[in-house]
C-alpha cells in the first residue's frame, strides 16, 4: 500500500469528509454562510464603532463640563474669615487676653501679637531671624507705625527674658496691645 502525499487541497478534502462536508453543495454552503458571517462582523463592526463613537462623544461632553466647573471654582473670590465674622479670629483671641484680669494673660497676649507681628512681616517680604531684625529693614516711608511696632516689640523682649519676674501693668499692657493694633491695621493684618 502505498501513501499519496498530502497536499492542501487533499487535506481539506480529508477536514471537509470527516465532518460529513463534502461535494459541491457543501462547497456553496460554505461560502454562503461565510458570506452570512463576513456580514455579522461589518455589523457587529459598526455597532461597536458607534458605541465607541457615543461614549467619546459622552467622555469630551464630562471633560468640558468639568473643566467648566473648575474654572468656576478657581476664578471664584473667597472671601477672608476676618471679613465674614466682623474681624481676625487670631486678633480677636488677642484682645481676649488683654482683657483678661491676670499679668500671665497680659503677657501671652502680647507674646501672641508678636508672634502675630513676625508674620505679617513675613507676608510683606521682609527677612531675618526674629521680629527685630525684620523691624529694621522697615523704614518710616514703608510703615508710619514702624516706632510703636518698636516699642511693643521691646515690652515682648522684656516679657521673654524676664518672663514672669517683669511686673507688668494693666496700663502697658493695654498701651503695647494699642500699638501693635495700629501696625496690624496699617498692615491690613486685621
Amino acid at each position: 500500500m502505498q501513501l499519496e502525499p498530502i497536499t492542501l487541497a487533499s487535506f481539506f478534502e480529508n477536514l471537509f469528509a470527516f465532518f460529513g462536508l463534502s461535494g459541491p453543495e457543501t462547497v456553496s454552503s460554505l461560502e454562503s454562510l461565510a458570506a452570512a458571517l463576513w456580514l455579522w462582523v461589518i455589523v457587529i463592526g459598526y455597532l461597536l464603532s458607534f458605541a465607541g463613537l457615543v461614549l467619546i462623544v459622552w467622555a469630551l461632553m464630562r471633560i468640558f463640563d468639568l473643566r467648566a466647573r473648575e474654572q468656576e471654582y478657581y476664578e471664584t473670590l473667597l472671601v477672608a474669615p476676618e471679613s465674614v465674622q466682623g474681624g481676625h479670629p487670631r486678633w480677636q483671641h488677642i484682645e481676649g487676653l488683654a482683657r483678661g484680669a491676670s499679668p500671665s494673660e497680659w503677657r501671652e497676649a502680647i507674646i501672641e501679637a508678636d508672634i502675630m507681628l513676625d508674620e505679617a512681616l513675613v507676608r510683606r517680604g521682609y527677612t531675618g531671624e526674629g521680629v527685630g531684625e525684620k523691624l529694621m529693614q522697615v523704614t518710616r516711608s514703608d510703615l508710619a507705625s514702624v516706632n510703636d511696632a518698636w516699642e511693643a516689640h521691646k515690652v515682648r523682649n522684656q516679657i521673654a527674658h524676664e518672663g514672669s519676674a517683669f511686673a507688668i501693668s494693666e496700663t502697658l499692657a493695654g498701651r503695647t496691645i494699642a500699638r501693635y493694633q495700629a501696625v496690624f491695621r496699617e498692615l491690613g493684618a486685621i
